[in-house]
């Protein structure tokens, strides 16, 4: 069962979306520690709704499909404003490596992240089919966490290679996904 739940969360971290866009950005842009803590993010909001899925948490699932339509607007929303700030971000100077990221960044970074993955409740329902119990929990977090530590591994082996252009057309890029990714979403919202 554990390594049922390793290779679910690996498989589910590693499909391109926004949260994978957001990702790798962060840690082009503002180095491992920001992508690491994005990512625990991403891989916490998994391990939830499969604990949720696996424990037959069915007033929290209930809830969470009941007031689908909301929350899924709220993540709408957050994804326009990160696609926007990306769009419009400037790209970092990485020829000075920054002393590290202050705590309250990395708390956000992994906040917004968790929050982002949690505003998705039909994600729930992927979960249900899978799970049976704690082990596949476990291995469903570590599987999400394991992907999250290759992308930023190999986005960190990037960064000193990359030119500002470069870093611009990356932050143009990752904004017009993460709005694409946005409109999707509300599609799927309002139908």
């Amino acid at each position: 069962m554990f390594l049922k739940g390793l290779f679910f969360g690996f498989v589910l971290a590693a499909i391109v979306g926004p949260m994978w866009v957001l990702c790798l950005r962060r840690t082009l842009e503002q180095g491992s520690a920001a992508g690491l803590a994005s990512g625990l993010g991403i891989a916490a909001a998994d391990g939830i709704y499969g604990a949720i899925a696996a424990f037959g948490l069915t007033a929290i699932s209930g809830f969470l499909l009941a007031h689908a339509f909301w929350i899924g607007l709220a993540g709408v929303a957050f994804l326009v404003w990160i696609g926007i700030k990306a769009l419009i971000a400037a790209p970092p100077d990485l020829a000075r490596e920054p002393n590290g990221l202050p705590a309250r960044s990395l708390t956000s970074a992994f906040a917004s992240t968790l929050s982002l993955t949690l505003a998705n409740p039909p994600t729930i329902l992927a979960f249900t089919a899978i799970f049976a119990g704690a082990g596949l929990v476990a291995g469903v977090f570590l599987g999400s966490a394991t992907w999250w530590l290759v992308l930023i591994g190999v986005a960190q082996a990037l960064r000193p290679r990359l030119s500002p252009r470069l870093l611009r057309a990356i932050n143009v890029l990752s904004g017009a996904v993460i709005l694409g990714f946005a409109g999707w979403q509300l599609t799927l919202i309002l139908r």
